[in-house]
């Protein structure tokens, strides 16, 4: 076998295996350069939307807290006195007089109960009223239904 001196032939030698590297703590990666994203701002028709869908949210909830809160407060009313005194019984004649008709929703004849004060004013008290059902007892000749003069 003629070799040519400059044919070279090649032997593949097996590296031994390289060691590990050494192990260096882990470094934090470097953070991103935040990057500033500008939109475009919103048309003001939005904005108007906004505004009125939230009001309308303000409003239905405002009107709720009203219900709630109402719901606890009593439910009085307020009616004038039952006892009140309408004048002396000089101020008037026999029968049925409306001169109090307007203020106290009454007619002066003697069937709610009345009484004279030490003053000598008529006190009249609604709580108790006299009555005469038909074909029953007459109430209007008990005490309390009338003055006796």
């Amino acid at each position: 076998m003629d070799r040519n001196p400059k044919e070279q032939t090649s032997v593949a030698v097996a590296e031994p295996p390289a060691a590990p590297a050494p192990k260096t703590p882990a470094r934090p990666a470097a953070k991103p350069t935040a990057v500033v994203v500008e939109s475009t701002p919103d048309p003001p028709v939005n904005k108007m939307r906004r505004r009125i869908v939230w009001a309308g949210i303000t409003g239905f909830l405002t009107v709720c807290f009203l219900m709630f809160v109402r719901f606890f407060l009593p439910r009085a009313i307020f009616e004038p006195s039952s006892t009140f005194k309408i004048g002396f019984p000089g101020d008037y004649a026999l029968g049925v007089d409306t001169k109090c008709q307007q203020q106290y929703r009454i007619w002066v004849d003697d069937r709610a109960e009345v009484k004279l004060d030490a003053e000598g004013q008529i006190v009249v008290n609604t709580a108790k009223l006299y009555k005469w059902p038909k074909g029953e007892r007459n109430e209007f000749n008990d005490p309390g239904a009338y003055i006796p003069l």
